[in-house]
Parts: C-alpha cells; sequence; structure tokens
C-alpha cells in the first residue's frame, strides 16, 4: 500500500534544475522532445550549457520548441539541434543515427523518452507492429543498438557512472498482465484489449533497460527505467474521456517528470551498482517491478528484438 501510494502522491523532487551544475561540453539525446516532459527536460538541460539533439518527428515543432527556448534563457551557452526522429517507421531510425553520427563524435545521454499511449484499436507502424509495440519499444531499440558504439566510445573518455541510456517506462509497467510478454501472441494475432497493450509495451522499456545493463557491464555504461509520475500531456490525447477525467485528479506538473528523467539521467547519486534498476517519481532508486529485471525473460525479449531490426540496422 505505501509503494502505491507514493506513486500516486511521490514526494517532492530532490534533483532539479537548482542542484544541476554545468553541463557545457556533453551531448545529449531526447527523444519525444518538443512537447510534455521531454520539452522540460530540454530546457532544463539547456539552461545550463549543454547540447541537446531535440529529437522528433515535426521539424516545425522542433523549430518552434527550441526558438522558445532560446529565447527563455538567453545566457546559455549551450545548443539546440534538431533530429529527424519517426519511431513509426522503422527504415527511418538509421538515417537518423547517422544524421547524428555525422556531427557527433560523443553521446553522453539517451533519453529514450517518447511513447505513444493508448492509441485506437487497429492502429500499426509502418512495418505492422501494434503502433505502441512499435513506437515504444522495437523503434527505441534500434535507436539504442545504431548508437551504443558512440556511448561506449564516450564511456573511455568520460568520468565513471556519467555516460547513460534512459529508457522512460510507466507505473503500468507494474500493473502488466502475467507473462507480462506473451511471446506466443507478441504480435497480437489474437486481439488484446488497448490497455494491456500499453502495459506491455512499458514492461519492455524495462526489460531493454535491463539487459542493456547486463551486456554493457564492462563497457562503462549505466542504463535505467523510470517511471517519471503522472502528468497531463499529449500522451493521454487518444484517452476516454472518462479515464482523462479520474487521470487528471492525481496529475501533476508535467515538470516533475522532467526531475524524474533527470535525475536517472544526470545524478551523481546513481553509479554503476545501480545499472539496470529503476527510478521512481520524482528521482528516487526503488526496488522496481522485480518480475521485470528477470534475465531469462529479458535474454529472450532483447534477442525477440534483435530478429525485428534485422532488416534495417
Amino acid at each position: 500500500m505505501g509503494e502505491t501510494w507514493s506513486l500516486i502522491f511521490p514526494p517532492p523532487a530532490r534533483f532539479t534544475e537548482k542542484e544541476l551544475g554545468n553541463q557545457s561540453g556533453k551531448v545529449f539525446i531526447v527523444t519525444g522532445a518538443t512537447g510534455g516532459v521531454g520539452r522540460h527536460l530540454v530546457d532544463i538541460l539547456y539552461q545550463h550549457n549543454g547540447k541537446i539533439y531535440v529529437a522528433a518527428r515535426s521539424e516545425d515543432k522542433a523549430s518552434t520548441t527550441i526558438k522558445e527556448i532560446r529565447a527563455k534563457h538567453p545566457n546559455s551557452t549551450g545548443e539546440l539541434v534538431f533530429l529527424h526522429l519517426e519511431l513509426n517507421d522503422l527504415t527511418t531510425i538509421k538515417r537518423t543515427a547517422q544524421e547524428f553520427l555525422s556531427k557527433e563524435s560523443r553521446l553522453d545521454v539517451l533519453w529514450n523518452n517518447a511513447a505513444v499511449m493508448v492509441p485506437p484499436q487497429g492502429s500499426k507502424t509502418a512495418q505492422g507492429y501494434e503502433l505502441q509495440l512499435g513506437t515504444n519499444n522495437v523503434a527505441p531499440f534500434l535507436l539504442t543498438k545504431l548508437l551504443l558504439p558512440v556511448l561506449k566510445k564516450t564511456a573511455k573518455v568520460s568520468p565513471r557512472n556519467t555516460v547513460r541510456v534512459v529508457w522512460v517506462s510507466s507505473s503500468a509497467a507494474q500493473f502488466a498482465p502475467k507473462p507480462a510478454i506473451d511471446f506466443s501472441n507478441i504480435n497480437y494475432t489474437r486481439e488484446e484489449s488497448i490497455w494491456p497493450k500499453y502495459m506491455r509495451s512499458k514492461a519492455g522499456n524495462v526489460l531493454h533497460s535491463a539487459e542493456l545493463a547486463r551486456r554493457t557491464r564492462d563497457d562503462g555504461i549505466i542504463s535505467l527505467s523510470l517511471n517519471p509520475g503522472n502528468f497531463v500531456t499529449d500522451l493521454q490525447k487518444t484517452m476516454p474521456r472518462w479515464q482523462f477525467a479520474l487521470f487528471k485528479l492525481v496529475a501533476k506538473n508535467p515538470v516533475n517528470g522532467a526531475y524524474t528523467e533527470l535525475y536517472a539521467g544526470l545524478s551523481e547519486d546513481i553509479t554503476e551498482k545501480n545499472s539496470g534498476g529503476w527510478v521512481a517519481p520524482f528521482g528516487r532508486l526503488t526496488r522496481g517491478p522485480t518480475e521485470l529485471f528477470d534475465p531469462e525473460l529479458g535474454r529472450k525479449y532483447w534477442e525477440w528484438s534483435e530478429e525485428q531490426i534485422k532488416p534495417y540496422e
């Protein structure tokens, strides 16, 4: 009961823009960076002089975001760069990674923040994946795999514990059906309602994070998954109206979700011993959904994911 209560009413964030030091010289990618929690995170990183790649599908929205954040922090020496990213089409992901790598030789933190939530039943990606599975799991997995070489390279020349991959999951992962990944129906040839599909996709973020931690244990990369908290953003735009009304009753200011992600990505409290772990709102290391840290399940899901991305690497 105590853990559930703390998910609805988390303690205040203890790592915010006030505690964050100068980020000059660091390079970051934030996916889903033009709205909601992602935009707040970019704002914080930029005001502390980081170079942030604003990864998003819409260049117009990214340009507006960049213009407004620059105007808000005129004394920043950071940089904001648009990076085109379409997570609903795997054929575009390699191009995104190549565009980044053509400009940068380092990457300090990758925040896999973008997601979709309870879209209309039957929504699919360009490759025919259920939209949440494809957008929340398969595409971020491919992007991360393509950027792993530069992350490893950066870790070799950076202070320990500073190079990280952050997988933004949700409290929904903790309520996923059991088993969280049904390999006999992973592509939903047998129909399932939309909420369990979302829960499974968020469980997938945890599995990818924990398995990445196991596979990069000797590379100096920290991988973490997290529940940012409950907020009203564009993510809920397709939620049924009555559910949205209830959700609003417990929703907090989205900047608190940015604090959760900031803590996972940059807090010095986190070390290599925490890699593969779980961060709760609004920036706390906790136990997390225990069954999703099972090494065998993580290995199996990782190998399934690798099979999906082979044609697009």
